[in-house]
This record gives structure tokens, sequence and C-alpha cells, in this order.
């Protein structure tokens, strides 16, 4: 089976949960990848971070936008976050900011998107 039909075949069987776990997950592993080569490689830890940032910046539009379901101090919190990621992201490149809180940011997010911590949560009252 080619990855593009794995892929396409977790598109369709994924909930929106999962799906942004996976995004996170994804991102998170290019952060971490980033962080452990030299400094002189600029434009892979570039991309990571622009990676990061655009879905965070996804994640931001989604909760600014009309309709959307989630409690408004949760889309004020995860907009502060999506702004909070944007700059450190440039601290990241212009000043040789750690890439370590952005790690632990994005996996705080996917301790909370966790299947096994969402059925659980699911299944108390």
């Amino acid at each position: 089976m080619s990855i593009q039909a794995y892929q396409n075949a977790a598109r369709k069987t994924e909930s929106p949960r999962q799906t942004e776990y996976r995004a996170f997950a994804v991102a998170t592993r290019g952060l971490i990848d980033a962080s452990a080569l030299p400094d002189s490689e600029v434009g892979r830890r570039a991309e990571a971070l622009s990676m990061n940032r655009r879905l965070w910046s996804l994640l931001a539009s989604d909760c600014a936008a009309e309709g959307n379901s989630l409690p408004q101090p949760l889309r004020a919190q995860i907009i502060s976050l999506a702004m909070f990621v944007d700059r450190h992201s440039s601290a990241v490149m212009r000043q040789g900011a750690s890439f370590d809180v952005l790690v632990e940011i994005n996996r705080s997010i996917m301790q909370g998107l966790s299947p096994a911590l969402a059925s659980a949560g699911a299944s108390q009252p």
C-alpha cells in the first residue's frame, strides 16, 4: 500500500480531534529534529518553525471565525498561544532562543487531544 493511499484512508477514518493530534505530532517532530540541527542549517530550522507557525495560525483563524463552537475563553487562549508561538519562533531564528518552549506547548496540546485521554474523559460523569 502506498503512503498516499494510507494517508487518504487515515483522513477518511480520523475524527477531527485525531487529525489535530496528528498535525501537532508532525509539527512537534519537526521542531525536535530542527532543534538538533546545527545553527548553520538555517533553512531546515526555518522550515520546521514555519510549519508549526502555519498550524498555529490555522488554529487561531478557526478560533476567530464566527460559528466556532469552543467556549470564548478557550478560543482567546488558543489565539494568545498562537501569537506567542509566532513571536517565539522569530526569537528562535533571530536570537537563538530555544525550541524547547514550542515543543512543550505542542506536547501539552497533544496531551489534551490524546485519544486515550478523550475516551477516558468521555466515560467519566
